[in-house]
Order: C-alpha cells, then sequence, then structure tokens
C-alpha cells in the first residue's frame, strides 16, 4: 500500500525546488527520510539501517523494502502523514539554508545591499535578501551609528562556522566595500579598463585608493573621480559621509608613488634607501601637518599603499622627525 499519493506529486515537487532554490532530488531523498522516521516512530527503529524506501517520483507513491521484501503496513500512509510532513518541512528548511549559503559562498568578496533588522548583543543582524547576515564588532565603521531599517551597503566577508551553525559575515570597515563600491559606481573599474592596484584603509577615517589605467588613453584617476567629483562622492555617502578617500595614481617609480601617496602634502622631497625599502621624506614646514595627517593617520596609510617604511621630516630647523611604518 503506498505510504504517500499525491495526485500532482511531480507538480508539487518542482514547485517546492523551484521556490526554495534546490534540486528536486534533495526534496526525493528529504521525503524518503521522513518516511523512514515515520515508520521508526509508529513501527521500531531496531531495523532501521536494514529498510529502503523506493519513491515514484511522478505520483508520489512511496513504499518500504526490508532486505528487497516489501513490508509497507497497511494505512501506513495515514497515520505516519503528519509526521513525515513535520520532517519534510524541516529538511527542506535545512536544504533551503544550505542553497542559500551555497549561494552566498560565490558572492564572497563582493557587496550587497541590506537592512539592518536588529541587535544582538554587540552583534548587527542585517537583512540582506535570502538570508539574514551577522556584522560582528570588529566589521562596524567606528565612525558610524547604526539603527533599525536603516539601510546600507554591506561587503559579504565569508561564511564562518559557529555555535549556532553557518553565519554569513558581512563588513563596513573591510576595504573591500571601498572596492566594490566604485567598481559599482565607475564603469571603468567594472570593465577592467582602470584597476584598483592597493587599498589602504582605516574605516571612518580615511583610505587611499592606488590606480592605474589598463587602456591607453583612459585617466584612471579622472575616471574614479568622475565629473565634478560626482563618482568619488558617491562612495564616500555609501561609506557615511566623513570618510575621506583619496585616489591617487599608481607609479613604478617609487619617488613618484610616494609623493602621490602622501598628498595633500605637496613640495615634497623623497630620498629612498631601496635596501631597507625605506623613504626619508622632507617637508616644507607649513605642509608637514598635512603629510602626517591627524594622529599620522596619513603617512600611516601613505606606508601602508605604497608599502615603503617612511620617515617624514620637515625642512626647517625646529621641524620634527616622525618614522612611520608600513
Amino acid at each position: 500500500m503506498p505510504a504517500i499519493v499525491r495526485s500532482e506529486f511531480a507538480l508539487a515537487l518542482n514547485q517546492v525546488a523551484t521556490e526554495r532554490g534546490i534540486d528536486p532530488a534533495v526534496v526525493v531523498e528529504t521525503i524518503k527520510a521522513a518516511i523512514l522516521a515515520a515508520y521508526r516512530k509508529d513501527y521500531g527503529a531496531a531495523e532501521l539501517e536494514t529498510l529502503t524506501v523506493e519513491l515514484n517520483a511522478d505520483n508520489g507513491e512511496a513504499k518500504i523494502f526490508k532486505e528487497g521484501k516489501e513490508i509497507t503496513p497497511p494505512g501506513f500512509g495515514r497515520i505516519a502523514a503528519q509526521t513525515a510532513k513535520q520532517v519534510i518541512l524541516q529538511r527542506i528548511r535545512e536544504a533551503e539554508k544550505q542553497a542559500v549559503l551555497a549561494d552566498f559562498q560565490t558572492k564572497v568578496g563582493g557587496i550587497a545591499s541590506g537592512m539592518i533588522l536588529r541587535f544582538d548583543g554587540p552583534n548587527v543582524i542585517v537583512d540582506i535578501g535570502r538570508a539574514q547576515a551577522v556584522m560582528p564588532p570588529q566589521e562596524q565603521s567606528p565612525a558610524e551609528r547604526y539603527h533599525l531599517n536603516q539601510r546600507l551597503t554591506f561587503y559579504i566577508e565569508g561564511i564562518r562556522e559557529t555555535m549556532r551553525g553557518n553565519e554569513i559575515i558581512v563588513s563596513r570597515a573591510h576595504k573591500g566595500l571601498v572596492e566594490g563600491l566604485f567598481r559599482r559606481e565607475v564603469p571603468e573599474v567594472a570593465s577592467g579598463a582602470v584597476e584598483l592596484r592597493v587599498i589602504a584603509r582605516e574605516a571612518g577615517g580615511r583610505t587611499k585608493v592606488a590606480v592605474f589605467s589598463n587602456q591607453s588613453g583612459v585617466d584612471p584617476v579622472g575616471s574614479c573621480v568622475g565629473q565634478k567629483g560626482v563618482r568619488v562622492q558617491a562612495v564616500i555617502s555609501e561609506l557615511g559621509g566623513s570618510e575621506k578617500v583619496d585616489i591617487i595614481q599608481w607609479s613604478e617609480d617609487a619617488k613618484q608613488f610616494i609623493t602621490a601617496a602622501l598628498a595633500p602634502a605637496k613640495d615634497l622631497e623623497v630620498k629612498l634607501n631601496e635596501k631597507k625599502k625605506a623613504a626619508e621624506v622632507l617637508v616644507p614646514d607649513d605642509q608637514l601637518s598635512l603629510a602626517i595627517g591627524r594622529e599620522g593617520q596619513n603617512v600611516r596609510l601613505a606606508a601602508k599603499v605604497t608599502g615603503w617604511k617612511i620617515d617624514i621630516k620637515g625642512k626647517g630647523e625646529s621641524s620634527e622627525k616622525k618614522p612611520v611604518s608600513a
């Protein structure tokens, strides 16, 4: 006697699989497991490992076999229906979650729009479409204050295994967010004509982006800045509005690259020690504070983006020396 009979079983099976974004074969295996679970509940489970289930994917007819002999109990379908239904729903939810995680695994390293749903201790829970993600404290920008229903763009940092299962981790502090925003706002970056060679970021404060053109006649800095600064302003706005973004021309010439990285300071004199990969930069006294930046931030980011240890020294007698390591 069939355990489950459904006249439009195949249609329903495909509909569930399509709506939930999972493989129909997974749903079929789920139903088989549900039938065995129902049998175990009502008829004992001593030899459950010796049982098999055959399921007709066209009409939903299911039979239980033991060592090749059918043992489907009379009326089993009616008795087990509720148990099977619950197990089916549970397994489908699990399969759906795994499908969502697998989908987002391909999106790690990209950006996604989301809305803040709630706060779980220091963590921020974010709705990013088909799934909920977690933004832990270390991935939050120090300059931002988050509130419910706030819509933001997030960087998909990865999927981590926790005590509560696998969780999608998103970030507002990762430098990848800046890269993703430029890819979205600047067609030349999206097409590959302009390359973001290096990004150094201190979230909420300042970011330096070294750009390079892979196509003759394309100005990488101008492309990222946009007419009247519209493109870079769109990125800054998405970052909360207070973070400064410096776009600099990447260069193989270390002196030229370091000079550009220390902008907005001007009239710099760079001396290189190739062996130690260290640079001593002499700066006019009136440009010293700009070169160093607030709490050393400008020269610190310049060191990160160039990969050189940078020592700042004023040209005047009263000036001081401030070393910063990459």
